[in-house]
């Protein structure tokens, strides 16, 4: 009798509106939160900026509303070359960026991102997810207040706008180009003078001829910053940038405070967005190329002696912050392993099935 009463009741309540049983009890029943992300990339770039979005709304329809993360293009909160300071010091709950943009704190931080010459997207998320490479960038955060959730990629990216061809090394020396991360460094070691612009700033910086050269992306979100307009050789491959990879640093009290259950909404959606961001670029960036091309842009491949010159500095870099920086080397020695692993069996499948098909659908 006790037992049909309850399921009467039941039934009952359950007919009041769907708002009752939306959301299993476990959700409804926890805190509300309220975190705010500094961007490291300006709004108009829908794409890279979108990843956040795209994460945060997740994690809102997963909680019914009760966490919410607003998340503000770079600058809006605090400056990009801060946002790290700012996620550690507890300014700001999170942020959204590209890890190699702090490299100037300490060339470590390009891992969480890419070095050059490094792994492709696959290769990171193997590397990331199962061969200890969030645990060792992790490690190497925490006692900086914070942690990275590997959260987008852009797949190898273009090599940038020139307003000069590029034909040998000699035309690299005195280069004033845009470039972040060890890319940076890279382009120094050999000769160039990089420059640490927003992306906002990049067009004028190349209108005016501040700056020589200019990376940013790749074909989806150049054309939408008109890069096209200002600088006419379009070359290729970023092979400083071989798999860009973003995420979210999140301060370490912010995360603690979590619930068990937030904290597991938290990976589900900026796994999701991991994937979502690379599918976007890969369905994006081929449309975008043919109408730079269609519009006179001179795209072009820079001459393997270049790129083999680039290598060797990479190398000869790699071995010197190693030398001087052990979280450096810790990280490298593992990174490099598995890259070396990952390339090695992909040229057997992946590298052969796709030359393949590249030749027949040409």
């Amino acid at each position: 009798m006790e037992r049909r009463s309850f399921l009467s009741k039941a039934a009952v309540g359950a007919g009041v509106g769907t708002a009752a049983v939306g959301f299993p009890a476990i959700v409804r029943a926890q805190p509300a939160v309220r975190w705010r992300c500094s961007s490291g990339f300006p709004k108009a770039l829908d794409t890279i900026y979108g990843a956040a979005e795209d994460a945060a709304k997740r994690i809102s329809e997963a909680t019914g509303g009760r966490f919410q993360i607003s998340v503000a293009p770079a600058g809006e909160i605090v400056p990009m070359p801060q946002a790290a300071d700012a996620v550690g010091a507890g300014t700001v709950e999170c942020s959204h960026t590209a890890a190699f943009y702090y490299v100037g704190k300490d060339p470590t931080w390009a891992f969480g991102s890419c070095i050059p010459f490094g792994m492709n997207f696959r290769q990171m998320n193997a590397w990331w997810l199962e061969g200890g490479g969030e645990k060792l960038f992790n490690d190497f955060l925490k006692p900086q207040g914070m942690q990275y959730f590997l959260s987008g990629n852009t797949g190898a990216q273009m090599g940038g706008w020139f307003r000069k061809e590029i034909k040998t090394m000699e035309d690299v020396k005195g280069l004033k180009i845009r470039i972040p991360g060890l890319g940076g460094r890279l382009f120094s070691a050999v000769g160039a003078v990089p420059q640490q612009i927003p992306g906002g700033d990049i067009y004028p910086a190349l209108e005016r001829g501040t700056i020589d050269a200019a990376e940013w992306v790749g074909p989806y979100d150049d054309e939408k910053l008109g890069f096209n307009k200002v600088a006419p050789f379009y070359y290729y491959p970023g092979f400083w940038e071989g798999g860009a990879g973003l995420g979210w640093l999140v301060n370490n009290k912010a995360w603690d405070a979590l619930t068990p259950e937030y904290r597991a909404i938290f990976r589900a959606a900026v796994k999701e967005a991991n994937a979502g961001m690379m599918a976007r670029y890969d369905a994006r960036n081929e449309p975008a190329l043919r109408r730079l091309i269609a519009g006179g842009t001179k795209v072009t491949a820079f001459p393997r002696p270049v790129m083999e010159a680039f290598y060797r500095a990479a190398l000869t870099l790699y071995q010197e912050i190693g030398a001087t920086n052990p979280n450096f080397k810790r990280l490298y020695d593992s990174y490099s392993a598995n890259q070396r692993a990952a390339v090695q069996w992909m040229r057997f499948t992946e590298n052969t099935f796709d030359d393949f098909m590249a030749a027949m659908l040409r």
